[in-house]
């Protein structure tokens, strides 16, 4: 696993490579303060190489350089950032001799943004995002139980003091996968009152995605195709002319094409005229992120047409945490 660590001046970088290289035994790979597009170069070369231990390094990283960092399969980017406060001390301690100069960190600081002006995307752009509110918070010990959780979340709960050896710890599991696969079909939903988003998958292959939104040819939720969706009353769901996103994906799909075996991913709970459309075309099991009020009625159903059903939920990228 290779990390990389960015900052804003005393967002904690060094601390928290300290924490990682005292805690759980990272390698540093030490670096000058502006990483050159050869020394990043260098950098990849020996991780890929080496990619069965762990290493972190800081600096400062072009955005097209980052770039390539981005694409291989062992790399996580962790951002760190602060109160103003924090960061002066934090500024003042590691580069300042211990004195705290308000008026000359801002000077470094605007200068800093001035020779970096993509610093701002850089840190956005980052896998992790740590913000420090009190110095209390970079204790050695606060800091590293932080940072090895919010690691270990990236690894989808792997040990990440493990080399990668036979196992990719950063590679999603399919119930990950797909569910993250359903979340992205929501994205094109058009439903004026909620977002959802369906994946019908067979031997770990997608069968069919849907969405929810009105059928072909008629007017958008959003433009107004729905008088109910649009007036913003959630009964009289029957006068709903929108298509749910699990019946999309099962008209899609079909029976014939779904096959035994198959399961349905889907970002929120099915309601009840979906389950009995799931319990009729075959599905073998329902997994499901988001619960939705008519849960109770959608089990009974599910279940007793011999339907599994589970709940998975998975931390979304990027993962912040506040400390």
């Amino acid at each position: 696993m290779l990390l990389y660590v960015s900052e804003s001046i005393g967002g904690g970088a060094e601390r928290a490579v300290q924490a990682l290289e005292n805690k759980f035994g990272f390698e540093r790979l030490q670096t000058d303060a502006t990483i050159s597009t050869v020394e990043s170069t260098h950098i990849l070369e020996y991780a890929t190489t080496n990619y069965t231990r762990n290493m972190v390094f800081k600096g400062n990283l072009s955005l097209k350089v980052l770039r390539k960092f981005e694409v291989r399969p062992f790399f996580i980017h962790i951002a760190l950032d602060s109160s103003l406060r924090v960061k002066i001390n934090e500024w003042a301690t590691y580069e300042n001799g211990g004195t705290t100069d308000l008026e000359k960190y801002l000077t470094i600081s605007d200068a800093h943004l001035e020779q970096y002006p993509e610093l701002p995307v850089v840190l956005a752009r980052a896998d992790i995002k740590l913000f420090i509110r009190t110095p209390e918070m970079y204790k050695f010990d606060i800091l590293a139980k932080e940072l090895g959780r919010l690691l270990t979340q990236a690894c989808h709960g792997r040990d990440i003091t493990v080399a990668f050896n036979n196992t990719t710890p950063l590679r999603p599991d399919w119930d990950s996968y797909f569910m993250k696969l359903a979340t992205l079909a929501a994205s094109r939903s058009n439903c004026m009152k909620r977002r959802v988003g369906c994946v019908i998958v067979r031997d770990c292959r997608v069968i069919a995605t849907g969405y929810n939104g009105t059928p072909r040819h008629l007017k958008n939720c959003h433009s107004g195709g729905c008088p109910r969706c649009n007036s913003g009353n959630s009964a009289h769901l029957s006068s709903c002319l929108c298509l749910h996103a699990e019946e999309n994906a099962l008209l899609e799909a079909g029976r014939d094409r779904v096959g035994a075996n198959a399961i349905l991913y889907c970002d929120t709970c099915p309601c009840l005229t979906c389950s009995v459309k799931i319990v009729q075309t075959g599905i073998r099991e329902v997994v499901y992120s988001q619960s939705y009020r008519m849960d109770e009625e959608s089990f009974r159903i599910l279940q007793e047409g011999g339907v599994l059903v589970r709940q998975f939920s998975f931390m979304e990228d990027p993962r912040f945490s506040v400390l």
